[in-house]
């Protein structure tokens, strides 16, 4: 550097001095920075809208395992806080940058102009204006290093200036670079207490009946062999939340699947009949306690997280351990040794596990027509690659892939929707181009799929070759038996609320210039997605099912 930058040659060469390869934005947003990005060799990904800006950020940033970036325009900045609800419920690092009118024009009745921080506060760990371009170093730096230190959630920076211009033409002085480390999940690693520790080893082996719950930030933490060693160790079942779905393998034989809300009935039943749970990166919201009510609330439990304040949260009874998952169960696991464990708890649980197969069997290889979605479950399973990457949107098709999709938990990554309908596809955009040479599967429904199908022309003109798989029954089909209990014999037409379509999504991709294949009978599905995957473009798989075929039903005490 030989003298000072505008705002926008220092942001442009500060994101790239990251490592980041690639950014997502909307027009019109630091139009100056996007040029200068592409001077230093990062992508600009544009989107449709800034839900896909965000959500494609998102998938980015859990393939990375870094912080991304995403930029939208002062008027379109609470479209794209709306959107960063999923990922601060999955915790994912996401930096927004939007352009905000400068202050003398606030309280004015600015044209397009409404209060950024109400929106941007209950999704992001901090908000902050950017007034001047000498201001940009140190708060982006805060930004980056506030979405990545402890939980990991969202941060937002609005730049002044309607389009972020005031701060893109000012002058920086520093250098402009930003230590990769700061972009890193988890920044730190920080142990647990060792008499905390002691104290957990102690019980886990006085325990005659222990289970580990893994969650979300044991998925970040990327503790799966930690977490086997310290399962095989005391002989405890393992079940995960939906977000930490293959953190193991899930037909290990200490592997009981998802638990709570969006469990198949093994992995509630075995949760609920411990003596002692221990909770790894997992907050024990309701979700993954079907409601708090698995365990039962007085159920002894330990819970290792990096945020001090989730500790006993929900469960008074709880020993907490603040620190890393990986790190804390490495050490847990070195006080515990390889002690003699009783078995049969274990072999109990494995049992129920292989009868609970026993019984989809008929399902997953079942040629009814219509298609069953758990047989285009099966069907995927066998499909997806050793390195596979499959990202599945919320309701029924976190339920469908989270409890009748097996993952080898060495290679296979799997992510979920945290809440936010249609997300996943928009998300797999994003994980691909973080893994280029991995193949990315969608599972979304119809409904879903609606919500960002705009993306289709982002996925061709990009070449963003992901396969989409959608689970297309006309309707919101996880909604749909209850309703009709719901309309009973009133007079009335419960479908105008929950049916839609039908719809054909191969033709639609092919309007978009994108490869379309329809699948109307389960034979179909295999070659189906042998030829998806075989193609190095985006592909969508539109396969038509039973909107009456109910998903695992989790169960309650």
């Amino acid at each position: 550097m030989t003298g000072p930058l505008t705002g926008a040659e220092w942001l442009a060469r500060a994101i790239a001095s990251t490592g980041t390869e690639h950014v997502f934005f909307i027009d019109s947003v630091i139009r100056r920075t996007l040029i200068q990005l592409e001077q230093v060799g990062v992508k600009r990904e544009l989107a449709h809208t800034e839900a896909g800006v965000a959500y494609m950020a998102d998938g980015y940033a859990r393939i990375t395992g870094k912080a991304a970036f995403c930029f939208a325009q002062s008027v379109g900045a609470a479209n794209l806080a709306a959107a960063l609800q999923d990922p601060w419920l999955a915790r994912v690092p996401v930096v927004a940058i939007t352009g905000r009118k400068v202050p003398g024009q606030h309280h004015a009745n600015a044209y397009q102009e409404v209060d950024h921080h109400a929106l941007f506060g209950p999704v992001t760990k901090m908000t902050a204006d950017v007034a001047t371009a000498a201001d940009l170093p140190r708060l982006l730096r805060q930004a980056i290093r506030t979405a990545t230190a402890g939980t990991p959630r969202p941060t937002h920076l609005d730049l002044f200036g309607l389009s972020g211009e005031v701060v893109e033409l000012g002058q920086v002085a520093e250098a402009p670079v930003i230590d990769p480390a700061l972009l890193r999940t988890p920044a730190h690693r920080p142990v647990a207490a060792a008499d905390d520790i002691e104290r957990a080893a102690k019980a886990l082996l006085a325990a005659r009946r222990p289970v580990i719950v893994a969650g979300d930030g044991a998925a970040l933490s990327g503790c799966g062999p930690e977490l086997l060693k310290l399962a095989e160790a005391i002989a405890a079942p393992v079940a995960t939340a939906l977000g930490a779905r293959g953190i193991i393998p899930t037909r290990h034989r200490l592997a009981v699947g998802v638990v709570g809300n969006y469990a198949a009935p093994p992995a509630n039943k075995v949760v609920h009949g411990a003596d002692l749970v221990l909770y790894v990166g997992c907050d024990t919201g309701d979700q993954v306690t079907h409601t708090w009510r698995v365990p039962a609330p007085d159920t002894a439990t330990i819970q290792i997280d990096i945020d001090a304040t989730e500790l006993g949260r929900n469960f008074a009874n709880t020993l907490g351990l603040n620190g890393d998952p990986k790190a804390t169960l490495a050490a847990l696991a070195a006080a515990i040794g390889k002690p003699q464990r009783d078995t049969a708890w274990a072999d109990q649980s494995a049992a129920l596990m292989a009868e609970w197969r026993v019984s989809m069997a008929p399902h997953f290889n079942s040629n009814a027509n219509a298609i069953r979605p758990d047989r285009l479950c099966a069907e995927i399973e066998r499909a997806l690659p050793a390195d596979g990457i499959l990202v599945a949107d919320t309701g029924y098709s976190g339920i469908w892939t989270g409890t009748c999709i097996e993952f080898n938990g060495a290679g296979q990554t799997y992510l979920r929707a945290a809440g936010s309908l249609g997300w996943s596809y928009a998300a797999a955009l994003g994980a691909k181009l973080a893994a280029p040479q991995r193949k990315v599967v969608t599972f979304s429904g119809d409904g879903a799929f609606y919500y960002h199908l705009a993306e289709l022309e982002t996925a061709r003109r990009r070449g963003i070759a992901t396969v989409t798989v959608i689970n297309n029954n006309s309707g919101f089909g996880q909604g749909w038996p209850n309703l009709v209990r719901q309309q009973g014999n009133l007079p009335g037409n419960p479908a105008e609320m929950l049916r839609f379509g039908p719809t054909d999504f191969a033709k639609v991709a092919e309007s978009f210039g994108v490869a379309g294949i329809r699948v109307t009978e389960p034979g179909q599905i295999a070659q189906a997605l042998k030829r998806a995957l075989a193609m190095d473009a985006p592909v969508v798989v539109d396969v038509v099912t039973d909107i009456d075929v109910r998903a695992p039903e989790p169960w309650l005490p």
